[in-house]
This record gives structure tokens, C-alpha cells and sequence, in this order.
């Protein structure tokens, strides 16, 4: 169960599942673990949660398996999904996805975009869902009333990568992403021009043929 699960732990019992939003359904090939405050058991100076409980991250202070919606650079709606006990912080960032189903209504919402890049991204993931702050909270394992629901789904072991997470400027040495190896979706890695110098080896960022 998440609730039990550290956060990487989490991130790769999500890796490979499905979300599906009405008509559009996506699987989940890359993405990145965020644990909690200071005092938490799983300490992450890189995540929302790390200033504590706030407004915007309450959500991530509720029960495992629950939707927190935030909005980056006032125009990107990312997705994640909690994976801690209530009251302590955490969850799961959704990088990018394979589009499954749903191609004539993602083919509106971003027209002209190539099938492998149009989830590439957690601000294009969240557009091509149709996920905005409005489903923020919402439980994704409760099938008699959310909108958005996650079926799991993980990978073997041997076909998950890892790699430190993507314009961190704290933790950023923390190999707390993961991907599908050879996943054309997984997103190109970036290191934050705030970070401190490399203290870990960068493994293959892409995955075995990701562009």
C-alpha cells in the first residue's frame, strides 16, 4: 500500500500504471518521489512539503492516494499523487506517459503534437488529462466517485531505471526518478544551474532510447 511505502518505494508501484481521465487513459513511464519536512521519516528539502503543512500542500499531509494538483510557472498543472500516512508529506510527481486511449480528444487539447512527446513533461502530462486545481484531493483508488482513477501496473524490476530528479536545486544528487528503460516518453534530464556540483554518477538520463 502507498501509505506503507517510502517514497521510492511508492514511485515505482506507480510506475507503469494506468490514469485514466474520462475518454483518456495514459500509462505512467516516468516519475520522480518527493518525501516530507525535517522531521519526517523520509526528510526532503526538495519537496513541497518541506516548509510542513500550507495551504497549497495540504493535500500532501492527507492520506496516500490522492491527487495534488499544483500549478508551475502559472500555466503547467503538474500531477501527483500522495504516498504517506496522513499527516506526515509526500507523493509522487507523474513525469510523463504513454497516451493509450483518447487520441481524438488529446488531438484538440494539443493539436499537432507527435503521440511520444505529448505527455513528455508533468505540465503536458496534466494538459493532456484535462487536469486542472479543480481536481485537486480527488481519491484516484475510489472507483464509485472519483473522475480520475489509477490502475497499478509496475514494470519488471530489470526494465526500471533511476537517476537523480529533474531542476532540483536542493537533493539534486537524490536518484529519486525513475523511468521505463527504453520508454521513447521519458523526458531529457536537466540539472538545475542552482544545484552544487555532481557528487553521484549520472546514469543513462533517458532510458535505454527515450527522446
Amino acid at each position: 500500500m502507498l501509505r506503507e511505502a517510502a517514497p521510492d518505494e511508492a514511485a515505482r508501484m506507480i510506475l507503469g500504471g494506468t490514469l485514466t481521465h474520462g475518454a483518456v487513459s495514459v500509462r505512467i513511464v516516468e516519475v520522480e518521489a518527493y518525501g516530507g519536512p525535517a522531521a519526517s521519516a523520509h526528510p526532503d528539502a526538495a519537496a513541497h512539503t518541506w516548509p510542513g503543512p500550507t495551504e497549497r500542500n495540504q493535500v500532501m499531509f492527507g492520506d496516500a492516494g490522492h491527487l495534488y494538483v499544483y500549478l508551475s510557472h502559472g500555466i503547467h498543472h503538474c500531477v501527483n499523487i500522495t504516498c504517506r500516512p496522513a499527516g506526515e508529506g509526500g507523493g509522487v510527481l507523474l513525469r510523463a506517459a504513454r497516451l493509450e486511449r483518447g487520441h481524438d480528444v488529446v488531438s484538440i487539447r494539443r493539436p499537432g503534437v507527435t503521440p511520444h512527446t505529448v505527455a513528455r513533461g508533468p505540465g503536458n502530462l496534466g494538459r493532456t488529462l484535462g487536469i486542472d486545481m479543480s481536481y485537486r484531493g480527488v481519491d484516484v483508488f475510489n472507483s464509485s466517485s472519483s473522475p480520475v482513477l489509477f490502475s497499478p501496473d509496475p514494470p519488471a524490476t530489470d526494465q526500471i531505471r533511476s537517476g537523480p530528479r529533474v531542476g532540483v536545486s536542493r537533493e539534486a544528487d537524490r536518484h529519486w526518478r525513475f523511468w521505463i528503460a527504453g520508454a521513447r516518453e521519458v523526458s531529457a534530464y536537466r540539472r538545475s544551474p542552482r544545484a552544487p556540483a555532481v557528487t553521484r554518477p549520472v546514469v543513462d538520463t533517458r532510458g535505454d532510447g527515450g527522446q
